[in-house]
């Protein structure tokens, strides 16, 4: 653990989308590099989970049953976090990827694509930068962003999803320059990995009936989360805005 990520220690961050994949090694970094965490999924058991998995844990896991869409479900789910602690950082990594087409598709899918990928984290981010400036935190937001928010490939299934994160990356750019004009000390980071293997949009949507996939080369849910202890191990008058990651050898 670097040293500059000890500014962070004891301090509480939240975590959507926390259940399976980046979301849950990065629960399990946070947790364990001494940071206390609200696990925020709807499938909450799978937050508790992790708690089994923790390596000499230094921090504190929490797990909220939240569906980041429903703004009357994420003002619940934060009436609980601010009994836990004041929130210091946030990791939006809730995302959907559905199979579906643009010439042929569902119109709820893509709705789900876009409410999710884009909405969600909006519909957070509000609730947490209450609090930071309540609390005169100048705390780090990160949003999980993905390659397809900078390129658009032939990749099947990726078309709404490749458009929720071209919105997303906009968004969050929008977001830094808003808290800019307010005179905010909150960083706020898009981080936008490449192919990630073991996760449930890998298995569902790209890898296929057959098990092929059109990529080659991945990156593992725990290099992500390294991604994050590196933007949290940054000292205050740091701001990484956006940082990408690649698998070597990978073209997309």
């Amino acid at each position: 653990m670097s040293l500059l990520v000890d500014q962070w220690v004891g301090k509480l961050a939240v975590v959507t989308g926390a259940s399976a994949g980046i979301g849950a090694a990065i629960t399990k970094a946070l947790v364990e590099a001494g940071i206390n965490v609200v696990g925020l999924a709807r499938r909450v058991e799978k937050v508790q989970e992790i708690s089994k998995q923790l390596i000499n844990p230094k921090g504190e896991l929490y797990a909220i049953k939240c569906n980041v869409t429903d703004e009357s479900d994420v003002k619940k789910a934060f009436e609980e976090i601010e009994k836990i602690g004041i929130v210091h950082i946030l990791i939006n990594n809730a995302g959907a990827l559905l199979n579906t087409t643009l010439y042929n598709g569902n119109v709820d899918d893509w709705r789900n694509v876009l409410e999710t990928n884009v909405m969600g984290p909006c519909i957070v981010s509000k609730e947490v930068i209450k609090i930071m400036s309540s609390n005169k935190v100048a705390g780090q937001i990160i949003n999980m962003n993905s390659i397809l928010g900078h390129f658009v490939y032939d990749i099947p299934n990726t078309n709404i999803y490749t458009a929720s994160k071209h919105a997303l990356r906009a968004l969050t750019e929008t977001l830094r320059l808003e808290l800019i004009g307010v005179e905010s000390k909150i960083k706020v980071t898009s981080l936008s990995p490449g192919p990630v293997e073991e996760t449930d949009f890998f298995i569902r949507n790209i890898m296929g009936g057959d098990g092929k996939s059109p990529l080659k080369y991945f990156l593992k849910p725990e290099d992500v989360a390294n991604g994050v202890l590196y933007i949290l191990s940054t000292p205050p008058h740091f701001q990484v805005a956006e940082l990408m990651l690649r698998p070597v050898g990978e073209p997309f």
